[in-house]
């Protein structure tokens, strides 16, 4: 699956925060160089979605703050249920 996702690179703490209208909205503490802040958006939607590092790949938008990440090994359903189970709220 496929899922569009905003990232605020540079902040505070690794979040998942919640959703910006159809994107997830990703923060890390890492900062938007030489693809640093990508690893830790692709490292933390794996550890959330309980996948394989692998499982977890941006595949649009590496040079912007809006992203498309490819999921592979769930389905739609499955990754919405875990990140609810996440804690990831509705709506930001």
């Amino acid at each position: 699956m496929r899922l569009a996702v905003k990232v605020v690179p540079g902040s505070s703490r690794d979040a998942l925060v919640g959703w910006l209208g159809q994107a997830l909205k990703v923060c890390v503490r890492a900062p938007a160089e030489r693809g640093k802040a990508n690893k830790s958006v692709e490292r933390l939607l794996a550890e959330c979605l309980e996948l394989t590092p692998k499982a977890v790949k941006i595949v649009g938008g590496k040079a912007s703050a809006r992203k498309w990440v490819e999921i592979q090994g769930l389905s739609n359903d499955k990754v919405c249920h875990r990140l609810l189970q996440a804690g990831v709220r509705l709506t930001v």
